[in-house]
């Protein structure tokens, strides 16, 4: 199985959980994908799925090359393709079956193919996970706003919104790489690790995950399973989880006897 799939950012929105507490979250349409091209470790020299998400696309919107990609399995043209991990099972048993043909000459296999979908509910076993998106694009922007400088006095006289000396006099007479400046921001890759899923809609392919995925609205993400997904603190999670009014209120009670 895949450990990612593709989709877009729908917008915002809050949820209640059933203790009434209020959450934000990000709606993501995740898929519906195909898999358009498996890499192998025999062949190609790593293990990893090449997916597409399925959406209405024109065949002579497909440059030539993508188009005889797509014919090659009979797959319908897609825009937008990653390649996403697949899991230490499915990498094995796709290198069982390269190694292992049948007497026709044909791999034996049970795994998953070319032209097999994916879909959302490869999360239903998850708590977390990685989103990648591309961020906004601020245009040109000073050092206040691209890289959070406090700037200068804000008093009569003075230049709040500026950089300030950058050189170190004679020596070494040149400006060091790296040096903090106005630019170009945004438009950057961004990962987002370790969202926590607050839902699933498997018949509309939605997800809802706690906190802000970078992006516009209707632009394309990555979702993946959590490389690294938080670890839960025992006794403060659950059912365990004391209240600590209750608690306090406890204690004191006891004090007073």
């Amino acid at each position: 199985m895949v450990n990612g799939i593709l989709g877009k950012k729908i917008g915002m929105t809050q949820i209640y959980d059933d203790k009434g507490d209020v959450h934000p979250v990000t709606v993501l349409q995740a898929g519906p994908c195909v898999i358009t091209q498996l890499k192998r470790a025999t062949k190609d020299g790593y293990e990893s799925a090449q997916i597409g998400l399925v959406e209405f696309v024109k065949g002579k919107n497909v440059t030539k090359p993508m188009q005889g990609h797509f014919a090659k399995h009979n797959l319908p043209p897609v825009k937008f393709m990653r390649e996403v991990p697949v899991g230490e099972d499915e990498a094995e048993a796709g290198d069982a079956a390269a190694a292992e043909p049948e007497a026709d000459g044909h791999a034996t296999s049970t795994a998953m193919k070319v032209g097999d979908k994916v879909l959302v509910d490869i999360f239903n076993s998850e708590k977390y996970v990685d989103v990648v998106g591309v961020s906004k694009g601020r245009g040109f922007a000073g050092v206040v706003r691209r890289h959070n400088f406090g700037g200068g006095p804000a008093a009569h006289g003075h230049m709040f919104q500026v950089q300030g000396s950058i050189g170190a006099s004679s020596f070494p007479s040149r400006v060091f790489p790296g040096m903090r400046m106005s630019g170009h921001m945004g438009v950057d890759q961004v990962t987002v690790r370790n969202l926590k899923i607050r839902g699933i809609d498997a018949e509309e392919n939605l997800l809802l995950v706690e906190g802000a995925v970078p992006g516009f609205r209707n632009g394309y993400v990555v979702i993946l399973k959590a490389k690294k997904p938080p670890r839960e603190r025992r006794g403060f999670a659950g059912s365990t989880t004391l209240d600590p009014l209750k608690a306090a209120k406890k204690a004191a009670a006891g004090k007073k006897k």
